[in-house]
């Protein structure tokens, strides 16, 4: 299911996440349910960037995590992405989970920050397994955080 409004589902006045796809669990990836906002800045319908929330559990969610995230690069030092983060933390209350986990390559310091910022736990860098890095072209490691929400 794809839909796209050009409300905001969650503000802090500051930014907005406007829903963009809504997915349903896709069992190649085990996923779950995928929701994806764009990032727009507060009363406006220019996207920013993007976040996403993975209610499943699996290899790939292993690697990938529950929440992925991206603001274009002219927005960045904002500190957006922690700012998106914390307004979809009811959304993933509501999900029945307490945490979540956060990846990242090491060398992304702004989203190691990110993570910091929220209070993650330091999990460690754990590396990709080949199966998963050739079907999905991520990075050889990952860093792993924990969010508690």
């Amino acid at each position: 299911m794809i839909f796209h409004r050009d409300r905001a589902e969650y503000t802090d006045g500051e930014i907005d996440l406007i829903p963009l796809h809504f997915t349903p669990p896709d069992p190649s990836m085990g996923f779950g349910r995928e929701q994806i906002w764009r990032i727009t800045q507060h009363n406006s319908r220019k996207e920013i960037g993007q976040i996403s929330y993975r209610t499943g559990e699996s290899r790939c969610v292993y690697y990938f995590g529950h929440i992925g995230y991206h603001i274009d690069e002219k927005w960045r030092g904002h500190h957006y992405a922690r700012k998106a983060c914390l307004l979809i933390r009811q959304e993933i209350r509501m999900s029945g989970k307490t945490s979540v986990v956060i990846t990242c390559d090491p060398d992304n310091l702004p989203s190691r920050k990110t993570c910091e910022a929220l209070g993650c736990l330091w999990e460690g860098i754990t590396e990709v397994a080949e199966d998963v890095r050739k079907a999905h072209e991520i990075s050889r490691v990952k860093c792993r955080y924990i969010w508690r929400v």
